[in-house]
């Protein structure tokens, strides 16, 4: 059995259809704009390739498919629509329309930033449906190397943590989220100050974690040593905890925004030598142009972090 090259010659397949559509090599040549004899050879070099017949040649009538002739005209229409398909495919894309975006975040940019953003990029989308995926940021950096991810949303507490740019990912400051020590409500509704907060029992992430760096670091140029006695990386169980009085701590400004069934908490007044803290957020993606969905996503984040800070 002689078998087909590994890769179908289309001009010859192409030529084959002409010939089917019209019954006749003649009709087909002039379709096309080839010679008669050209589309002789086309169909001759075709049924070598095959091996097979095609074609029954009778004079004085129209050609007649062979049983491989019809299998092969249903198989080459296949793939000529398949590839039609393609290429306007492949069209939208070089245009920038894509069909779905990956966009990975960290959960509180999830609850808080990203609905009324998306919410007003939803007009503006052009057809492109965004997937989104919870991830945190040191998790989220290898899906972007590998094209899991098209886009992450991402946080950095100090400005030596990751991601920094690098071969792998371009980094995009979209602006800084503040952070605010906060409390739970005082008895006595006296504001709170820094000294009243000294004795108290604190809540931050674990030893390593970017969030209680910071925290040491800020509390070590102010001459404190918070107790850090309650751990956990979820912001909304710290907040839950500094809500019921059970502690005090560094709570992103995004979180104290919502209304509804928030834990109540109080800001803590700070000195005027204590700096304020903030977390820088950032747009990681792989190298090249990317998506003016993208491009219009990332603008509304930052406005939406320009009134955070306000």
């Amino acid at each position: 059995m002689k078998s087909l090259r590994s890769q179908p010659d289309l001009k010859l397949l192409s030529t084959f259809l002409a010939v089917v559509d019209r019954g006749s090599m003649a009709e087909a040549a002039a379709a096309l704009g080839y010679v008669p004899s050209a589309v002789s050879q086309h169909i001759a070099a075709l049924e070598r390739d095959l091996g097979v017949e095609l074609l029954v040649r009778r004079p004085g009538s129209r050609l007649i498919l062979t049983a491989a002739g019809r299998a092969l005209a249903q198989a080459a229409r296949r793939l000529f629509e398949a590839t039609a398909r393609f290429q306007d495919a492949a069209a939208r894309i070089a245009d920038r329309d894509i069909a779905e975006l990956r966009v990975g975040a960290y959960p509180s940019a999830m609850s808080h930033l990203l609905p009324g953003v998306l919410a007003a990029l939803r007009p503006r989308r052009r057809g492109a449906r965004i997937r989104l995926v919870i991830v945190e940021t040191h998790e989220g950096l290898p899906r972007v190397t590998s094209g899991d991810l098209d886009l992450l949303i991402a946080y950095r507490y100090l400005p030596e943590d990751p991601p920094t740019p690098s071969a792998d990912w371009n980094v995009t400051s979209l602006g800084h989220e503040p952070l605010v020590l906060v409390a739970g409500p005082r008895p006595d509704a006296r504001p709170w100050q820094l000294a009243d907060c000294l004795a108290m029992e604190w809540t931050s992430g674990h030893a390593r974690s970017p969030d209680r760096r910071l925290l040491h670091r800020w509390a070590g140029e102010l001459g404190i040593s918070p107790e850090v006695t309650l751990e956990t990386e979820d912001l909304h169980s710290m907040l839950a905890m500094i809500g019921a009085g059970l502690a005090v701590g560094l709570i992103p400004a995004t979180l104290l925004g919502e209304g509804g069934d928030r834990p109540r908490v109080e800001r803590v007044a700070l000195p005027p030598e204590a700096a304020p803290l903030h977390r820088e957020i950032l747009a990681v993606s792989r190298p090249g142009v990317r998506h003016p969905v993208v491009e219009e996503l990332l603008a509304l984040l930052a406005e939406a972090l320009r009134g955070a800070r306000a």
